[in-house]
This record gives C-alpha cells, sequence and structure tokens, in this order.
C-alpha cells in the first residue's frame, strides 16, 4: 500500500507480477485520455508492435516501411526512393535518435531504415504543426527514442532472411536489489545486409523476368549492403531519475559497376537523462551528442562527389506539470560544420565549407479548460554564421465536442539553415549531402506577380495552417481528418543551371546563371484521412491523401518530382489460430503518377565555336527537344505486399518465428525510369519472395 499525505510528493515505481490468466476483452484507456487532454495534432506515435504488424519486406519488419504508410507522407520509389512530408523535401525533415540528430536515415535501396525494430520503445513523427520544443526545420519531426536493455537477465535475439541478418543482446549490468531499486543495464544491436549476395540466388529469376534489364535491377544481383550498430547503457535510480549513454555507427555501400559507385559512414553518440526533483513537480531532461555523415560518389565519368556533415547539438527542457496543465521551457544548442565539392556538367568545381552555430530557446504551455485544449507556444531561432534571429510563434488547440467527437488546429512558423547538396528536381539520386547556410545566393527574387523584391535572408522559412477533426465511431473504430497548408514563403535549391563562375569577369551575367544556389517559394496543401479498425485478433488501417505541391523559381511554376495528387494505403493484420501463434499481414498501395518532363522530339546538334565549321557536311549529336518542365504524369503506381508469420514458443523466454513474405505479390510493372533514345521502359522490383526466423531467448 502507499501512503499519501496532503501537500507531499513521492516517488515510487510499480511492478506487475508477470503471470498468465485468461482474461476477457478489456480496453486501455490511456490513449483515450490523451486524445481529449493533448491537442495531438498531426503527430503519428509509432510503436514497435505497429511496424512488426507491417508486412516484412525480405522478411524484417522495418520503419522505412511503416512511414510510407502515415498520413501525408509520400514515397518516391523502391530503389533509392526517398520520403516526402506534405510537401517538405528529405532535408526539411528533421530526425532524432535519442537526441541525436541523425541526417540519412534510411538506405539507398529505400526499403530499410538504420534503425532496429526491436530496441525501439516508440517514435513520434510529425508532418506539420509541431510545437516549439522542435526548431530547425520547416517541414516535419521524427522524434525516435530507444528502449532499455532487460534489467532482469541476459536476452536477446538473433536473426537471419534473404536479405541480411541482425543480433540483439541485452542484459543487466546491475541487477535491481529490491523492487524500484537502481539498476544499470545494456543494450547492442547490430545489423548487416548480405543482400548483394543474397541475391545472386535469384539470377536466375531476374533474367526470366527481365527484358534489356527492364526492371532496373543488375541480373547478376542488387548491389546494395549496409551494417548498422547500436548500442546502449541505462543507469536507474530508485526515484526514476536516469542517464543512458549511446552510440551508433550505420554504413551504406552501392557498387554499379558500370555506373557509378557511393558510399557513406554516419557515425557519433551521446548521453540523454531525466531527472525527477524529490520535492519539485518539475521534470528535468537534457541531452548532448556529437554526430557525423559522410557520402563519396564517383560517378561512370569519373566525377567525384563528397560531402560531410557533422557536429554536437544539447539542450536542457524542463516540464512543470499541474493537474493536466503542462509548462515546458529549454533551450538547446548546435554546432555544425558542412564540406561539399563537386563537379558540374561543364567542368565547373562548385565547393563550400562552413561552419554554424545554432542557438534556440523555447517555451509552451497546455492549458485544459473545460472541454477547451490550449498550447500557446514560442521558439526563437538563432542562427549564428547568418547573424541572423528568428521568432517562431507556435499555437495549437483543441476543443472536445462531445466525448467521441473533436475538432483541433495548430499554426506555427518554422525555419532552418540546411540545405541538401542535391536538387529536388532529380528524381532518384543516390548520392545525399548537405550544404550550410550558403553565402553564393542570388540578390533579388522575381515573385510570380512579376514584382522583384531584394533578397534580405537566406534562411527557408515556412508557415503552417492545420485544421482537423478526431472522431471515434465506437470503441474498435476511429477516424481522423485533416486538412493543412504550408506556405514555403523562401526556400534553397542547387542551381542546375549555371554554366558561368560568378566573379568579376562575368558581373553582366543574370545570377540565375552564376550563382549556385536560387531561392524557390511554394505551396503544399491538402486532405489526410485516416480510418482504424483495432480489435483482438484483426486490425484494419485505410489511409487516403489528397495533395498538391508546387514550386515557383523566378520564372517557372512547376510540381516537383514528389508531388502525388492521390495516395492510398490499405494495411492489415488478422492472428489467428488455437494458440494465436499464426499472422497475416498485407498491404495494398495506389499512388497516382509523379510528374515528368516529356520529350517533344529530337534534333541535329552541330557545333558553331569554329569559324571553319562546315554544317552541311559536318556530323551532330543527338539532342533532345523537351517539353514543359514536369508537365507529365508517369501512370499510376500500385503493389500488393503479404507475410504470413508462424510463432513456436519453446520454453519461458524462448520462442522461434518463421515468417514468408512477398514483394509485389501480384508482379506490377511500375514504371521507374523511360530511356529517352531508346523508348525502354525500366521499372521498380519486381515480385520478390523472401523468407526469414528470428530466435527469441
Amino acid at each position: 500500500s502507499i501512503t499519501i499525505k496532503g501537500n507531499e510528493i513521492i516517488n515510487q515505481k510499480l511492478f506487475i507480477k508477470e503471470t498468465m490468466i485468461q482474461m476477457a476483452t478489456f480496453n486501455i484507456s490511456a490513449e483515450k485520455t490523451e486524445a481529449t487532454t493533448e491537442v495531438k495534432m498531426s503527430v503519428s506515435k509509432v510503436t514497435p508492435k505497429e511496424i512488426q504488424s507491417m508486412p516484412s519486406i525480405g522478411g524484417d519488419p522495418d520503419l522505412a516501411q511503416y512511414l510510407q504508410v502515415l498520413p501525408g507522407v509520400t514515397f518516391t520509389g523502391d530503389q533509392g526512393g526517398q520520403l516526402y512530408i506534405r510537401g517538405g523535401s528529405p532535408v526539411q525533415n528533421k530526425v532524432l535518435l535519442d537526441g541525436m540528430i541523425i541526417y540519412n536515415p534510411f538506405h539507398s535501396i529505400g526499403l530499410f531504415s538504420v534503425f532496429d525494430t526491436d530496441i525501439m520503445r516508440n517514435a513520434d513523427v510529425y508532418t506539420g504543426g509541431f510545437g516549439a520544443q522542435y526548431g530547425g526545420r520547416v517541414s516535419s519531426i521524427m522524434d525516435i527514442t530507444t528502449r532499455d536493455g532487460n534489467k532482469k537477465r541476459l536476452s536477446g535475439k538473433v536473426s537471419a532472411s534473404s536479405f541480411g541478418g541482425k543480433v540483439l543482446l541485452e542484459g543487466p549490468l546491475k541487477k535491481e536489489k529490491k523492487v524500484g531499486g537502481g539498476s544499470s543495464s545494456f543494450v547492442l544491436s547490430g545489423k548487416h545486409s548480405y543482400l548483394e549476395q543474397s541475391s545472386k540466388i535469384y539470377q536466375s529469376y531476374f533474367k526470366s523476368i527481365s527484358t534489356d534489364n527492364a526492371r532496373g535491377i543488375d541480373t547478376t544481383g542488387l548491389p546494395y549492403g549496409f551494417t548498422d550498430i547500436y548500442g546502449k547503457v541505462s543507469f536507474n535510480s530508485e526515484n526514476g531519475s536516469k542517464f543512458n549513454l549511446f552510440g551508433f555507427n550505420f554504413k551504406d555501400q552501392v557498387n554499379f559497376s558500370d555506373q557509378s559507385k557511393i558510399s557513406w559512414d554516419s557515425y557519433g553518440g551521446g548521453s540523454n537523462f531525466v531527472l525527477i526533483p524529490g520535492s519539485s513537480k518539475t521534470l528535468i531532461e537534457g541531452v548532448f551528442a556529437y554526430s557525423k555523415y559522410k557520402i563519396d560518389m564517383i560517378e561512370a565519368d569519373g566525377k567525384p562527389r563528397t560531402s560531410n556533415v557533422g557536429g554536437f547539438n544539447g539542450g536542457m527542457t524542463f516540464t512543470t506539470f499541474s493537474g493536466d496543465n503542462e509548462f515546458k521551457y529549454g533551450f538547446d544548442v548546435l554546432g555544425l560544420s558542412t564540406n561539399y565539392e563537386f563537379t558540374n556538367a561543364v567542368d565547373l568545381i562548385i565547393q563550400q565549407t562552413q561552419s554554424t552555430t545554432e542557438l534556440g530557446g523555447f517555451m509552451s504551455f497546455r492549458w485544459n479548460l473545460g472541454n477547451f485544449v490550449l498550447e500557446p507556444g514560442v521558439r526563437v531561432q538563432y542562427y549564428a554564421s547568418l547573424s541572423e534571429l528568428s521568432p517562431e510563434p507556435r499555437l495549437g488547440m483543441k476543443y472536445n465536442l462531445t466525448e467521441w467527437w473533436r475538432v483541433k488546429a495548430a499554426a506555427g512558423m518554422y525555419s532552418q539553415n540546411l540545405i541538401s547538396a542535391n536538387s529536388d528536381r532529380d528524381i532518384v539520386n543516390l548520392f545525399y549531402g548537405f550544404i550550410s547556410g550558403p553565402d553564393n545566393l542570388q540578390e533579388n527574387f522575381t515573385k510570380q506577380d512579376g514584382s522583384v523584391e531584394e533578397v534580405k535572408s537566406k534562411l527557408q522559412k515556412a508557415n503552417h495552417a492545420i485544421f482537423g477533426f478526431e472522431f471515434d465511431l465506437n470503441r474498435s473504430v476511429t477516424l481522423n481528418t485533416e486538412g493543412y497548408y504550408k506556405a514555403f514563403t523562401q526556400l534553397t535549391n542547387t542551381n542546375r543551371n549555371k554554366i558561368f563562375p560568378d566573379n568579376s569577369e562575368f558581373s553582366n551575367i543574370s545570377d540565375e546563371l552564376k550563382k549556385d544556389y536560387i531561392i524557390e517559394t511554394g505551396n503544399a496543401y491538402g486532405l489526410d484521412f485516416s480510418l482504424k479498425y483495432t480489435s483482438t485478433h484483426l486490425n484494419v488501417w485505410a489511409i487516403y491523401s489528397l495533395s498538391k505541391v508546387n514550386r515557383w523559381d523566378g520564372i517557372t511554376e512547376y510540381n516537383p518530382v514528389f508531388d502525388r495528387r492521390h495516395n492510398v494505403n490499405l494495411v492489415a493484420a488478422y492472428i489467428f489460430g488455437k494458440n494465436l501463434n499464426w499472422e497475416f499481414n498485407a498491404r495494398w498501395n495506389l499512388g497516382s503518377g509523379f510528374p515528368f518532363t516529356q520529350t517533344q522530339g529530337f534534333y541535329e546538334g552541330l557545333n558553331f565555336s569554329t569559324i571553319d565549321q562546315d554544317p552541311t557536311s559536318a556530323n551532330g549529336n543527338l539532342e533532345i527537344a523537351y517539353a514543359d518542365f514536369n508537365k507529365g504524369r508517369l501512370p499510376y503506381y500500385h503493389r500488393l505486399d503479404l507475410t504470413i508469420k508462424r510463432t513456436f514458443i519453446m520454453g519461458k523466454n524462448t520462442e522461434l518465428e518463421l515468417n514468408a513474405s512477398v514483394t509485389n505479390a501480384y508482379n506490377r510493372e511500375n514504371i521507374f525510369y523511360l530511356d529517352r533514345v531508346s523508348g525502354n521502359k525500366v521499372y521498380q522490383l519486381p515480385i520478390l519472395p523472401s523468407f526469414g526466423m528470428s530466435f527469441t531467448f
């Protein structure tokens, strides 16, 4: 029993004794309570259980595969695809792992992330309208937290599949001497892809379904490989305070022998803590970490590209609770350096090396006033290298119309300094580098109404506005719908039109032809619908997104390559069998075609650079006449993935799981690329079976 005296604050851990009993159906109401006391606008809380309910491509469930079904998320391809969230490009999505910044969370093949599902506690994915505690990005946030290791005993998991293997080991460093006592534990995870070797098993299969390599895959194998390692040590005190140390190393390589070679390496480490003062209502959290990312690429023409970004980030957050109300404030600091270099088509070297510091401070409130929930906040972000201060107000609100019907809204201003080293106009680009605060930026910008304004800021900026409803149709069915608008008031993009160096010799040339980077503006708006049914044996999730994204570069308005008008996902998980040891998972995706630039015709390109050139006898090169940029649309994309699992209980703490999966079950020929000269179509992944097993002890 626990005795609480008046005006006294105590800390006590409560443990449930492990046992097995037959229970009737029951409901856990924590999420229902949060739904009425928190705004929760445009956020999805992802758990390992939900990830494991997805078809496991390659035999291993992965966060990358789950993110593709979230409302507002667009995925551009099976090979080298990236995630675009409500009109934002990948560099505009901030990814945190235990508070560390992860600059590239996805491997080149696009089917796998760097994160191990088995060590995740949860991932909060904010597709827009996020609160004042987050800054430095203009589109979205993905905040991933790992769990502690086993505090009771040494345990682990060994997995193997057609695509790779994985090992997990965890256990106590110091066992609890009493219930709720202090303890320490560790968890270590490693996974490695042998896809390049194992895919050779499919060699005859690839050849049988490929015509002139129409599947876009090397018929001798898939040239992708990766290795991911993550470790964590946790120290827990009796009152619930804790301190963690962690580190990671993620590697990726792609070797197209006749085209290009790409490799990247990401590593880092740090610590975080949660402090619960014994006589205070304030929770104190802090983090300090370092992370670095480096990528190298050698193209078929021998021109290298390199990029690296790295630095430290740290901060503290203070949260004071008063009933259902909450006051949160804190600060964070980021020290960052970037280095980027490549040679463009006319042999001009584009290079930038820079160091920068970003400082942020924030505070926010959450008031529960009867049926009304209000969350105002403000963030102030200072970019030292640009000497710019960015005040960013945020606001979230919710009104509980009834116990089962709620209306909500959110708005905010956002900014960032980091930009991508590749253009938003690239359909697929496995080289993913970064640049900080470009100095070589145009001085004036032509707006769509024809007026010209001076560029006074080098920051990227956006404003978000979101409005939505939540319906609890019954205890098992929930419906969430949101309409959103993102105004990208200033974006920075790599200038692929540069043909002159930016020096005094070419001072009379317009900025659009000599600056390394150009400014763009744009809008993203749409509707997201999510219908979820949950029961003991069957879970069904239906998601539909209607969206439109456009950009203006000072000359032309266009739809970027990730503008997908319609996107549908249907996900189902069914548990069956006498002992509920069978599970069937399915996912079907339908997406309208992405924009592309059509071919208008061909002509012979002649060289008139020399005075003695005779055009009547010279042989020119075949040149392509392009239609308007991105005015065409590719065919619809659709794909069905299936998984069947069987679990064998072998002891109190040991079990064996076998699974079989098939990707693109009906072998849909989803177009990946069209050769403009030959007319040959290159398709994405074919029907691809895989098998896997795991042993837990």
